[in-house]
């Protein structure tokens, strides 16, 4: 017989997709909804939690490597706590997500596709901020004559494959779909765990 009185275990989505997709609107748009419901999760975006463990971010694969791995950590530490968790966060290698789903009892992946272009034309319309201006035209940039932009790593798209999980629980055409479409398709995902 189970400890009734023990607080339930959190559930934890995480919002997936190239930068520049839409990940960060959908996270807030979801929490918002479920704040007006009475019910809490926290977004965890890793472009905030990045600059926080790393205060002078390569973007190395091997610091995007344990970046990821402090993120799971700290979503795991939520949900054991009875918290629920929005993951806000690229992680291009499908074995980065698979970490948190294996660690994690109520977990599902919310994948928002959306070709390259789409990505790079909303991104660049988006000011400096957690992430570079122009993030896509710089690495395009290097990519194409070698020159190197500083502070600028490894980018999904275009030097990184972004591996998508066909088993994702949660799939939103970022072309089509707009913030509150996509916000009510996760909703409808969560109404099992809520």
């Amino acid at each position: 017989m189970s400890d009734t009185s023990a607080p339930s275990r959190g559930w934890a989505i995480w919002i997936t997709g190239l930068p520049g997709c839409g990940k960060s609107s959908l996270a807030r748009a979801v929490r918002e909804v479920l704040q007006a419901r009475g019910g809490r999760a926290e977004i965890l975006e890793m472009d905030a939690r990045r600059k926080a463990w790393f205060p002078q971010p390569t973007y190395s694969a091997e610091e995007r490597a344990r970046a990821y791995a402090l993120l799971v950590d700290e979503a795991v530490a939520l949900t054991q706590q009875g918290r629920n968790v929005i993951i806000d966060a690229t992680a291009p290698a499908l074995t980065m997500r698979q970490a948190a789903r294996e660690r994690l009892q109520r977990f599902a992946e919310v994948h928002v596709r959306c070709s390259a272009q789409t990505a790079m034309r909303r991104e660049d319309a988006r000011p400096q901020g957690k992430v570079m201006a122009g993030l896509y035209r710089k690495a395009l940039e290097r990519k194409a004559t070698g020159r190197q932009f500083e502070g600028l790593g490894l980018v999904p798209g275009v030097d990184v494959p972004f591996e998508e999980n066909p088993q994702a629980e949660v799939v939103v055409d970022g072309e089509v779909e707009g913030v509150e479409q996509a916000r009510d398709k996760v909703l409808r995902f969560l109404a099992r765990w809520t």
